[in-house]
């Protein structure tokens, strides 16, 4: 099965909890659908790949109906990189390159986003159904690394404190990526909030684990399938392994939200935009898909503005 998001658990035969998680994604279909909505330099691509498989890898283990927003914002050529992944690991993506600065081919992920060292990672959970309570949370850490994993790495560390370790790549046909996490031991049943035989016992299948995961090659995580993958690397492993689940591309826009965000503008504003370009032409940054309004479109909207209440926004990039 092709664009699927593989979960299994190691120690899978231990009375306790198990210590380490893992996850392994290969997205083809939905990788093409988006970079082929968009023009973007070779070294751009594989960058946004890494993200694009990297957002199913996290967003598998949200607790909510929502989204998972990474951002990267760059101080060099790329400016901003934006993945949205929701919760049934629907995924859409884009990036804002800056207009004067040229990209070389063998561009480097410090060359692309974090020249100066001024690079931002972002991670918002926003969720949907704000009536249960829920609110949105957003994490903001320095750029750290060489790499789109080394990034999140250092995300993880800094905001989740959670041991965490991806494998990343993409190029023209897939975006894949393996995800190690070492679980907290703490909480409920019988266990304490200290045991070391069992810490001892999760640190040695830690270690284990990603001993076996760091003799993996970028060529055998694009070319190999999830399940084939997980045999080779973990073969002497006890593992737990689930149904693998769907991924696919998807893109929120709709004309209503585009319109949901016309009148969030405000009367004054769309009319003045009315006057000097005789309409409005709104283009998703995310699949390229074209929304025009003419003067009665608008006049309808603000004539119904009441009817607009509860429409969500779209999101909008932060700079």
């Amino acid at each position: 099965m092709s664009d699927t998001l593989h979960k299994f658990l190691f120690d899978a035969g231990s009375s306790t909890r198990s210590p380490v998680r893992g996850e392994i994604v290969s997205l083809a279909a939905t990788w093409r659908q988006i970079k082929d909505r968009h023009s973007y330099p070779e070294p751009v691509l594989r960058m946004l790949g890494e993200l694009v498989a990297a957002s199913t890898l996290l967003s598998a283990n949200l607790k909510f109906n929502g989204a998972l927003i990474m951002q990267i914002h760059g101080d060099g050529p790329v400016r901003l990189l934006v993945v949205e992944c929701n919760a049934d690991l629907t995924v859409r993506a884009t990036v804002k390159l800056s207009s004067n600065d040229p990209i070389a081919d063998d561009a480097t992920f410090t060359d692309l986003v974090n020249v100066g060292g001024d690079g931002r990672f972002a991670i918002t959970l926003d969720p949907r159904d704000r009536s249960q309570g829920q609110q949105p949370y957003q994490g903001i850490v320095p750029l750290e690394g060489e790499s789109v994993a080394e990034a999140l790495e250092g995300y993880m560390r800094r905001s989740e404190q959670l041991h965490t370790q991806l494998w990343l790549a993409a190029d023209d046909e897939h975006a894949n990526g393996l995800l190690l996490q070492k679980l907290p031991l703490e909480g409920g049943g019988t266990e304490t909030a200290f045991n070391p035989e069992a810490e001892a016992r999760a640190e040695e299948v830690w270690e284990r684990a990603v001993t076996f995961a760091n003799t993996l090659e970028r060529k055998e995580l694009l070319d190999v399938d999830p399940s084939t993958l997980m045999r080779r690397l973990f073969w002497e492993e006890t593992l737990a392994v689930y149904d693998p689940v769907p991924c696919a591309f998807r893109c929120s826009c709709t004309r209503e939200r585009v319109a949901a965000m016309l009148v969030s503008l405000g009367a004054q504003e769309v009319d003045e935009t009315l006057a000097e370009m005789g309409g409005i032409h709104v283009d998703c940054e995310f699949c390229n898909k074209s929304y025009d309004f003419d003067m009665v479109d608008c006049a309808q909207l603000f004539a119904t503005t009441n009817t607009m209440d509860g429409v969500r926004e779209p999101v909008r990039q932060r700079h």
